[in-house]
């Protein structure tokens, strides 16, 4: 019997020897340029509409790979490219405010650790002043569906500018897909305890307004009320 025990527990020491650790998850990235919530003016302009602007990031451990996600904030176009350097020129659009972010690769994980998310406005000619960036929903995310028996909801959303000279925001609200003005010129960044319907679809939107007048729209975003 004492054999028998002996056995099986050599058995369990080679298995559990065998058995290798999982391999770590990338690191994170960090960002180093375009600067964050600034202007961009190192670019190098190739037409009137366009410059091509050089992204760095610091490298990250256990990382072979990386992918640069670049978002127009206007359009709300997302492009990604990927490469093994911790640097890439990318041709965009002057005048126009972007956000980008690197995801960290590894080719022993199927994780991708995702960086801290930048926004620059790319810069163009005879620009003054810069609108402010579109504001960043947060909650109620886009295409939320809201449980059965909400009857009131919180919008919540952020605001940032290459100036910060934000000062005030027009909030658009409704069952309709082009919503009403709801909320004028208002300094929170949030609405709450707004009454909603069940079995309803709502749709809302934030402009920004900063102190030169410039204007920047968060696009339309929508949320379900179950029945």
């Amino acid at each position: 019997m004492m054999k028998r025990i002996l056995s099986v527990v050599a058995i369990l020491v080679i298995v559990s020897c065998g058995k290798k650790a999982p391999a770590p998850a990338p690191g994170i990235a960090t960002l180093s340029a375009p600067l964050k919530d600034q202007p961009c003016l190192t670019g190098t302009v190739v037409s009137a509409t366009e410059s091509s602007v050089s992204f760095s990031w610091n490298a990250s451990s256990n990382t072979n790979q990386y992918d640069l996600t670049i978002t127009n904030l206007l359009t709300k176009t997302a492009t990604t490219q990927t490469t093994s350097a911790t640097s890439a020129t990318v041709k965009l659009l002057r005048n126009t405010p972007y956000s980008w972010y690197i995801g960290s690769k590894s080719n022993k994980s199927s994780v991708v650790t995702k960086s801290d998310t930048w926004k620059f406005y790319n810069a163009g000619p005879g620009v003054v002043t810069y609108a402010p960036f579109p504001a960043e929903i947060t909650a109620p995310a886009f295409g939320a569906v809201l449980s059965a028996g909400t009857t009131k909801v919180n919008l919540t959303w952020k605001g940032s500018s290459v100036s910060s000279n934000i000062v005030a925001y027009d909030v658009y609200f409704g069952p309709s897909g082009n919503p009403d003005l709801f909320r004028n010129h208002i300094t929170d960044t949030f609405v709450n305890d707004i009454t909603v319907g069940a079995n309803t679809t709502y749709y809302w939107r934030v402009v920004t307004i900063d102190a030169n007048g410039n204007i920047s729209d968060s696009g339309t975003y929508n949320f379900f009320v179950q029945k």
